[in-house]
């Protein structure tokens, strides 16, 4: 394997691990925000279960990224580097002030950008670009009614129940519930890096005629996303666990479980979807059980302009990028 290749696969790595980084929020804000865990023993909960996801989920999603977004024959190693560089900046922009935007997207946006730019719009394939941009939608729309149906669903059986009860009860089940989001995170937004390494491998030549991800691509990307989980992004955490609206662990469960469900489902759809959409929708939708203005919706605002501006951001990034890097290098 060439020393390019090489360098590019460990800055996809690296990428994975800032995907953790951010992401650290979507797995453990709720439990953190409750007080069941603290923070470092709750990071620590979340990576575990994100390495867990290596040994259950399929690689679905991986299989979407590597193959159904842009053609792969435009792509090659510089293509990939420019792709990690402009996505790897906006990430981490976004996580130095406290944004909890997509990651997912921001990778997405990076390699339509360079596919756009220099091979035009033939290159991008429209059905994976429609698939995705539905579901920039719909899973916090998803999250939001679950977390809503939930929570509401919950408060009605447990109505009788006394509150210290239903909140010792809830601190427990809490555990459950952050461990199975943490799951469905690892198998979701991991896998998008694992594609992006597979393609890379293979228009290069070292997988052969047939396209799969290698296992050692595979162990490796989960053990980089549960370590970026491990270190956390603090202040995301903060921005999505305290500021968005207040938790007690009855609300937590029901968001974390309601964003699990959705992960988990796109995942097996192999559908590349957003964890930071789907548990803030998610924790937006048990919140107005409360009150509309029990979610600060300030904050909500910020969070989902970063949303609208992360693919443009990331495309613009990288596609100048590897216009740049085309007229220097071909």
């Amino acid at each position: 394997m060439s020393t390019f290749v090489i360098i590019i696969i460990a800055i996809a790595l690296i990428y994975d691990f800032l995907n953790g980084m951010n992401d650290a929020a979507n797995s453990i804000a709720t439990i953190v925000a409750t007080r069941v865990l603290s923070p470092f023993t709750a990071v620590l909960w979340a990576a575990l279960f994100n390495f867990l996801a290596y040994f259950i989920f399929g690689l679905h999603v991986a299989n979407t990224m590597g193959k159904g977004i842009v053609e792969p024959h435009v792509v090659e190693p510089w293509f990939i580097l420019s792709a990690l560089i402009g996505a790897a900046l906006w990430v981490y922009i976004c996580t130095h002030y406290g944004l909890p935007i997509s990651v997912s997207h921001s990778l997405i946006g990076g390699m339509v950008g360079p596919a756009f730019f220099v091979y035009g719009p033939n290159a991008v394939i429209a059905s994976g670009i429609i698939k995705v941009s539905l579901f920039i939608i719909l899973s916090p729309l998803i999250g939001f009614i679950l977390g809503y149906l939930l929570i509401t669903l919950t408060k009605l059986i447990l109505r009788k129940a006394k509150p210290n009860k239903v909140d010792a009860w809830f601190r427990i089940l809490q555990l459950v519930s952050s461990a199975f989001f943490s799951l469905a995170h690892g198998s979701n937004d991991a896998q998008k890096t694992m594609g992006i390494i597979a393609v890379l491998l293979f228009n290069t030549g070292y997988l052969g005629s047939e396209f799969y991800v290698p296992e050692w691509v595979v162990l490796s990307c989960y053990l980089m996303i549960a370590l970026g989980t491990l270190t956390g992004g603090w202040k995301v955490i903060k921005t999505m666990g305290v500021h968005l609206t207040d938790l007690k662990p009855v609300h937590g469960f029901s968001a974390e479980t309601s964003g699990a469900i959705t992960l988990a489902f796109s995942a097996f759809m192999g559908i590349p979807v957003s964890t930071t959409h789907t548990i803030s929708g998610a924790i937006m939708g048990v919140g107005v059980t409360r009150s509309v203005s029990a979610v600060r919706w300030r904050i909500a605002q910020n969070i989902i302009g970063a949303w609208i501006l992360t693919i443009p951001m990331t495309m613009l990034a990288s596609g100048l990028l590897y216009v740049v890097i085309r007229t220097i290098v071909f």
